[in-house]
């Protein structure tokens, strides 16, 4: 039988993972998410989330575990409340609305000895400075003695068929002892194990450094690569042989740009906190921010130079765009470089198709037709681009029958009609 009651307050690709574990291991799980399409699929069985199958989300909801609500009227009565809302970036601000109306909403049904925990990324000091008076002020009790608060980053990578929510490690943290106790011991129920730090500011700042480093780290590679095809030298086969040394060095490869909830936002979000509490400039993201935000141009450049050299101008060339979100074998669209890449394909007058074979809820936010990969899309299109190096794509066909292909992934590798990023 369901015991304690959890909600899950936002039921994308973070938290619907949650709620699936949670509902799992015994808990009576509302998943809450503002979307009522969404709520729609998920209450008829259909997951939009890969890492979710239909399935495991039947079974949830055919238990009576699992329940997903539009508001929060079936939130009364709760233990535990983990919140995975958007974080995003607005006019290059933190955005914390999201952390902000799911606080209020909350804050009417906390209770003595419930747990609130947040899970969203944003920049050290949220939890404390901003989820938990707003909490307090919403029920009248006090954190840390009548309810219990803490901040666990969430670690989901989208697609990866190795790591997952229940056996990735899970930093957790609380305001108090007593808080980080009842935060680890909730997911030590569905998570092999859990990594405690002293206060949520730490665990705040480690989902930040971990998406630092990447961003960086694919900054550095990205500007290689633009002037290792200047200097007409293989990236690629520079990379592989770098890989090759067992110690002092991890791979990172090159690509149209970074996209995703964390690498266009995170790094921003440390940078925005340093600036604003210490008036100074955190050089590395910055930079690594102006490489990457310009790899999407870059890609173009080359696009147009290589049809130039074909005697064609981008203006009417019909260019097959293949992918769309922002990783391998995901439908995950958010940040992800082939939006802005197709736009200024568009303002150049190409006319684009896009295949993306992992469209679930939602669609493309631009005017461009979504095609399937055929023989005959292929073999019409001027040039094929690859974005995204979807697993399911007969790469084989392309290599074979494109005219002409720009690959940002080197999942072809150069041939006579292909040319790698």
């Amino acid at each position: 039988m369901p015991e304690t009651k959890v909600i899950v307050v936002g039921q994308g690709y973070v938290g619907l993972p949650v709620a699936m574990l949670a509902a799992g291991a015994g808990f009576d799980v509302v998943g809450i998410d503002t979307d009522k399409r969404k709520v729609d699929w998920l209450n008829s069985g259909r997951s939009y989330v890969e890492d979710i199958s239909d399935e495991q989300l039947l079974e949830a909801l055919n238990s009576n575990s699992y329940r997903a609500r539009s508001d929060y009227s079936d939130a009364c009565g709760f233990s535990v409340a983990v919140i995975t809302v958007p974080t995003p970036l607005t006019e290059s601000r933190p955005d914390l609305s999201y952390i902000e109306d799911a606080a209020r909403e909350l804050s009417p049904h906390v209770t003595k000895s419930c747990t609130v925990i947040l899970e969203s990324t944003t920049y050290p000091g949220t939890t404390e400075q901003l989820l938990v008076p707003i909490l307090e002020q919403g029920s009248g009790l006090k954190a840390g003695i009548d309810f219990f608060v803490g901040y666990s980053p969430e670690r989901i990578d989208p697609g990866n068929a190795h790591w997952n929510l229940a056996n990735t490690p899970k930093v957790v943290s609380g305001i108090c002892t007593d808080s980080l106790r009842k935060v680890q011991d909730f997911y030590n129920r569905f998570v092999r194990c859990t990594v405690p730090v002293s206060s949520p500011k730490e665990a705040e700042l480690t989902k930040l450094l971990e998406n630092t480093f990447r961003h960086v780290n694919i900054a550095l590679v990205n500007e290689l690569a633009v002037y290792a095809n200047e200097l007409g030298i293989n990236i690629w086969e520079s990379i592989e042989a770098a890989s090759s040394k067992p110690f002092g060095y991890m791979k990172f490869v090159p690509g149209p740009g970074v996209g995703g909830h964390c690498l266009p936002v995170d790094p921003s979000y440390l940078s925005w906190e340093v600036r604003r509490t210490l008036g100074r400039s955190f050089r590395f993201v910055e930079l690594a921010n102006d490489i990457n935000d310009h790899m999407p141009e870059y890609v173009v450049q080359r696009l147009s130079l290589a049809l130039n050299k074909r005697a064609l101008p981008i203006m009417g060339s019909r260019i097959l765009m293949i992918g769309f979100a922002y990783k391998r074998d995901s439908g995950d669209l958010r940040e992800s470089p082939a939006e802005p890449l197709a736009r200024m394909l568009q303002l150049r007058g190409a006319n684009l198709r896009i295949v993306e074979p992992h469209l679930a809820i939602g669609s493309i936010p631009l005017d461009a037709p979504i095609v399937e990969l055929t023989e005959s899309e292929v073999r019409q299109a001027d040039a094929v681009l690859i974005v995204t190096d979807h697993s399911s794509v007969d790469y084989g066909m392309i290599k074979r029958l494109a005219k002409f292909v720009l690959d940002t992934r080197n999942v072809i590798g150069a041939q006579p009609n292909v040319d790698v990023l």
